[in-house]
This record gives structure tokens, sequence and C-alpha cells, in this order.
């Protein structure tokens, strides 16, 4: 694969022109290390997949990822194959004659860049061993019931030994670079700098480990972020020797990263050192030609959900699919982490409002959040066997009524509908919406889960009653599964789901970065997230009014949790008030903004990163310009021009208007006119602090 320029970010309309840095690929290697090359175990797998094509096409035959090597992945996402540089061959050559096994191929994803996976079991024997060594280098036990942590060392052990076997082959250049993310691949990181390999070390955290364990415990985190005994937290919770393997590698990295401002705040304060370099992650952005067939998309997947309600709630379909709205929250299961808690008690106050405001918009909430479970709930898969024998029964009376009335057309008759519908047809019709009652209530999960009593989720339900009555405008659904195309149940896929969904609701307390809320953007789907996420904080230095292009940003940071809540809420009620055309017109706003999170603009923060790790490590033939480091803030997407100057811009614009008056007005909306006219009124660079002056201390901020 030929070596070529990374691709200029001028390409992306309306962002600022910025002059990548010039770095001598071909007389460099870079790796990447990271205990989910290859193995998807949460976030940071969707960081290098989505990330390689834009590196490899800056690095082309240069560029390689480490992992670790286990079988079922190897199987179905890794072509094996030969390594074409003779270095790296060697190296390989060298640990298999140790005995070893190290295995090279290439990862079939966009891209297919080459991996190098070392296999954790094989060398397994040499733990003891490398147990001592690493603890003469940083000082740190690991204990032997923590297997995790045997296998991360096992792991970092043969990362060090491989640079070491490939740097030996080198004199001048070429020079490596290795970029590795997460605690599990520090102590490859720690041994190299330990041995004195020539390698230019960058480390990312992705989320601090004490960060997720203290939140997860619903300890006030932010407002203490500076009174913590850190090493006694982490010892009650014992995680001491990760804590260690995770700050000795941030001390250790020639440059350390983080992927947002929030965590960096928060690194600050576990890890006691700065960032260097803030690297907001990214997903490759595959734009549509026309405006319009994004549109189209949400209108498909929305009547494939709209399916699935039918046949959910049969026997109490007594609300309009077409003023339905289709809400959700979507990832692990951190019933407070991920925001589960307050959304829970917002829906209840929204169906409340909409109770009481006589609202004919139903609001239908799904939870795809995976628990335990033992297998679908077997009223739910009735629902849809009633759904799809309703929808035969329809299909045979319809050819049926269609022969008769059209054999009648031809004879020159109008119908004589006592002859179409025969007393056969009518006894089916009767059996048919006889077949639609039901003794109970629609069921508010589709599993039998095992924890029924204990499930926060559902003991929450209970508490604040939301059971799908007929007199509820929020009607709630636990999907405790990802989605999957295959299901019986609801057979869509995760990016289809989102598609066909309104508006995603992620008001999140502790997330690093917050990918959810970012892929419901790049599909043109509005949603809430908040000032603690750093997808929120990141929307917020770019975007002058978040909330006009669908990006609702709830304060969980200077608010008391019953005021987010109520913001959470009016935030939700508003977008229940907006007609159909506003819909239509603010996630074409939302869809713009997937530039800002398009790899080919956020790559250039990693370019820094390895410009600046290679300028500390080798001075002598690499120079980094004092103004060179790149912002993530400097520029800000306008309000749209559409939307007048208004002190309350989070509220829809106009009275409320029937979709019927909207569709009868003949509005002088141009879209693409608009978007145009954004990209020319981009506002000049500022500077926004991490934290407000005057906010750090403040009595206002709570935990919530």
């Amino acid at each position: 694969m030929p070596l070529v320029r990374s691709l200029s970010v001028t390409s992306l309309n309306g962002l600022p022109q910025w002059e990548d840095e010039d770095l001598p690929v071909e007389d460099l290697l870079l790796f990447e290390v990271a205990w989910e090359v290859t193995n998807k175990v949460g976030g940071i797998y969707t960081v290098i997949q989505t990330k390689a094509k834009i590196t490899l096409d800056e690095w082309g035959e240069n560029y390689f990822l480490i992992g670790p090597y286990f079988e079922h992945n190897v199987k179905t996402q890794v072509e094996v194959c030969e390594p074409p540089n003779g270095a790296v061959k060697k190296a390989m050559e060298s640990m298999r004659t140790s005995g070893c096994q190290v295995y090279f191929g290439r990862w079939l994803i966009e891209g297919s860049p080459y991996v190098v996976l070392f296999d954790i079991g094989s060398a397994a024997w040499n733990l003891d061993r490398w147990k001592g060594e690493f603890w003469d280098a940083s000082q740190i036990g690991i204990p032997y019931h923590d297997r995790e942590a045997n296998d991360v060392l096992i792991f970092g052990s043969l990362t060090a030994w491989f640079f070491k076997e490939l740097s030996d082959q080198f004199e001048d250049k070429p020079n490596i670079i290795a970029h590795f993310h997460e605690w599990q691949a520090g102590p490859g990181l720690i041994l190299c700098r330990s041995r004195k390999i020539p390698v230019a070390t960058i480390f990312t955290t992705h989320a601090t480990l004490l960060g997720r364990y203290l939140c997860a415990a619903s300890i006030d985190f932010y407002n203490h972020l500076d009174q913590f005994d850190i090493d006694k937290e982490a010892g009650e919770r014992q995680i001491y020797h990760r804590y260690c393997m995770e700050r000795a590698s941030v001390h250790c990295a020639h440059v350390f990263t983080t992927v947002s401002q929030i965590t960096a705040i928060e690194a600050e304060h576990m890890l006691k050192r700065t960032a260097d370099v803030v690297t907001p992650n990214g997903l490759n952005i595959k734009k549509f030609s026309a405006m319009h067939e994004f549109q189209n998309l949400h209108a498909t997947c929305k009547a494939r959900i709209q399916e699935f309600v039918r046949g959910h709630f049969y026997g109490h379909l007594d609300f309009n699919l077409e003023r339905t709205l289709f809400f959700f929250i979507a990832g692990r299961y951190e019933f407070s982490n991920k925001g589960a808690d307050m959304f829970l008690e917002a829906l209840s106050r929204l169906n409340f409002l909409l109770r009481v405001h006589r609202s004919d918009v139903t609001v239908v909430v799904f939870f795809i959040m995976p628990a335990n479970t033992n297998n679908f709930n077997v009223e739910t898969l009735k629902g849809q066997a009633v759904r799809k024998q309703l929808w035969d029964t329809a299909h045979l009376l319809k050819e049926k009524f269609g022969k008769k009335l059209y054999d009648a057309l031809l004879r020159g008759e109008i119908p004589d509908m006592s002859k179409i519908i025969d007393r056969d047809d009518l006894t089916i019709i009767k059996r048919a919406i006889y077949s639609t009652q039901r003794q109970g209530l629609p069921p508010v999960t589709t599993h039998n889960m095992i924890d029924d009593s204990t499930d926060p989720i559902l003991s929450t339900i209970r508490r604040i009653g939301l059971f799908n009555n007929r007199t509820d405008r929020v009607k709630v659904i636990l999907h405790p599964e990802f989605l999957s195309s295959t299901s019986p149940l609801l057979p869509m896929d995760y990016e289809e789901f989102v598609r066909g969904c309104h508006l995603g609701v992620f008001p999140s307390y502790y997330e690093p970065w917050g990918y959810t809320p970012a892929e419901c953007t790049v599909m043109g789907i509005p949603s809430v997230t908040t000032n603690l996420s750093g997808f929120g904080c990141f929307m917020q230095e770019h975007v002058a009014d978040p909330a006009a292009y669908g990006i609702y940003i709830v304060d969980r940071r200077f608010r008391s949790p019953d005021e987010s809540c109520n913001q959470l809420t009016q935030f939700l009620y508003g977008f229940c008030q907006q007609s159909r055309r506003q819909r239509i017109v603010q996630r074409n706003r939302t869809e713009r903004l997937s530039d800002l999170l398009d790899w080919r603009y956020l790559g250039r923060f990693y370019m820094h990163a390895r410009h600046l790790a290679l300028s500390r490590t080798f001075p002598e033939k690499f120079v980094l310009e004092p103004n060179a480091p790149p912002k993530t803030e400097g520029f800000r997407y306008p309000r749209p021009s559409s939307v007048p100057p208004s002190p309350s811009v989070s509220q829809h614009n106009s009275p409320h208007q029937s979709d019927e008056e909207l569709d009868e007005e003949d509005e002088r909306y141009d879209e693409d006119e608009e978007a145009e006219r954004d990209r020319q009124n981009i506002k000049a660079p500022f500077s926004l602090s991490a934290v407000p002056d005057g906010k750090k201390k403040q009595h206002g901020e709570y935990r919530n």
C-alpha cells in the first residue's frame, strides 16, 4: 500500500483550515497497543476500529496494531498472513524461537490494518519471572488471584520484548512510535521505559479506573475531586495494584492524552498528571449525496419500530402511532453512571405534564441495556404472534374484497357491501377482534429478568408507577439485550433502530466521552447529553446554540439533582410539543454537525500527540514549534439563521401547530441555504476553560 498524506481537514465543510504537521512517515513505524484490538470489550474497540482507516491513509504499510490473541476472535476477524516488513518478521521469529506464539495478519475492518497478536497462554510459564522483573522496575506487586491483571502483565511483557527485538535491528531509523490505550496496555509502556528501549510512547486514558469505581458507588465525585484519599479509595476497592499500573503508565509516557476535557480534569486529580493533548473520539462519517436520503431512512426504520409497538401493545393500542414519539437510552447497565435513574424520574414528570395538558402525543421509551435474563417474555412473543396473525387475516380478506369489488366495477355496478362481506367474513373479523383482548397490561420488559425483584430499572418503574396503563402518555419497554437483526422479537440492528427513533436520551453522570449521542448525531437523530460527558462538553465548545441543532445538554454539574431532572423534563416536554415539520428541520441541523465528529477532523489531535512524543524522545531529529498544538476549541457553529435570537433557545420558536397546519403552509425555508450561511458565519477562535471561573468551589455544584 503506498504511503499517502493524511486528508486535509479543509475538505470538511465549515471547519477551520489547519495545516497538518509534516512527519516523515516513511522513516517511522507506528504501533497502537490495546487489549481491545480484535477483541471487543467496550468503547475502546470502537475508537480503534473506526480510527484505523484514517490512520492507515496517513501511515500506509508502516502502521500496525498490537493486541492479545483469542482464537474465536481471530477466526472471524483476522486474515492471517506473513509480515511484509522484514524487521517485524525477524522480531516475531525471535519470539517464536523462545516458545511464544505470535500471529500476524490483516484485521478485517475498514482499511484492513496489520495486527500483531500475542498468545497469552503460550507465555504464561514466564509469569513468575515477569512478575519479579515488573516489581524491580516499578515496585508494583500483582496478586495471584487477579487473573485479568496477570494476563495484562504477560501481554505487557510480550509487548516490551517485541519492541526490544524490533528496535535492536535499527540504528538511526526508522524511529518507533508506540501508542498505548488504557491500563491493560500500561505494563508494556512501563517496561519499555525502564529498559530504555528507544520508543516514543503515548498513553491515552479513556476513563480512569478509580473514577469509574467511585461514580458507580454514587459518591459525590466531581465536587470532591481534590479531596479523595486516592490510595485509600483504591485499596478499599481492591484495585490498588491496577491503579498503580495505570498511574505509573501515565507518568512514564512521553505524552499523556485523554479523550475529553472533563476526563483531563479527572485525570489531573486521580492520576496526578495534566494531559498534554485532548484527543476526542470520532467516527467514520458517510455522507449521503442528497439531504433527504437519511430522512427517508428514518421513515423506513420508524415504520419497523411501529410494527413492533403494534404487537407489544395489542389490546391497548388506543393511541395514534402517527402522533407517537420513540425515545431510547442504550449502553452498559450502569444505572446511575448512565443516568437511567434521572431519566426514569423525568419520564414520570413528563407523563404527568402530558396528561395534565391533555396532549395527544404518546411517548414510547426503550431501555436497551443488557442484563441477566432467562429468555424472551412469553407475553411479548405472543403479542408479535397476534400482530402477525391479524396482518395475515387482513391480507386474506383484502384479496377477497378486492376481487368482488373488481367484478362489480367491471359490471358497472355500485358494489353492495352486504354481498361483498358475507357471514363467514364477518366471523373471521370478529374472531380477529376477540384475539386482541388481553387480561393484563402490556409488559414493561421483553425478557424474563433473573433478578426481577432487585433490578434497579424495574424497581424504579414500580415506584413511579409507569406500568403502561391506558391513561399513561409515556409507555416504557425494557429490552435487556443488545439489538440484533436476527432477533425474533425486534429484528433490527442498532443503527437501524437509532435511525427509526426520534430522540436519544443519555443523561449520564459519568461518561468520559459518550459514543451513543455521537452516533445519534451522525445519523441525524437529536439527543440529550450532559455537561459531565465528554461529548456534551465538546458540543458546548463547538456549537453556539446546541439545542437548536438537536443537542440538549443537561446541567448536572452546577445544579441540584431535582433542578437537573426538571431541566431534562422540560427538554423532553418541549420536544413533544414540536410539530412534525420542526422535527424534520431539527434532524437536518443535527446531521450537519456530523462533520465535527469525523475522524478526518479529529484525527489531527492524534497526529499532534505523535509529533509531540517524537520531539520529546528524539529532540535532535524532531522539533515541534511552540505554537503548534491544535485545540479542540477555536470555532463554533453559529445559531441557525432560521432561529431568531431568544433568551430561551432550548424551546421551540413558535406556538405549537398541528401537522395539518404546517403541511398547508408554504414556508420559505431552504435547508441548503441555511447550511451555507452557517459555514460563512463561523465565529472567531475563543477559549473555554474546563471549569467556569469561580464555580469550582461553589456551593451550587452538586452530585446528581
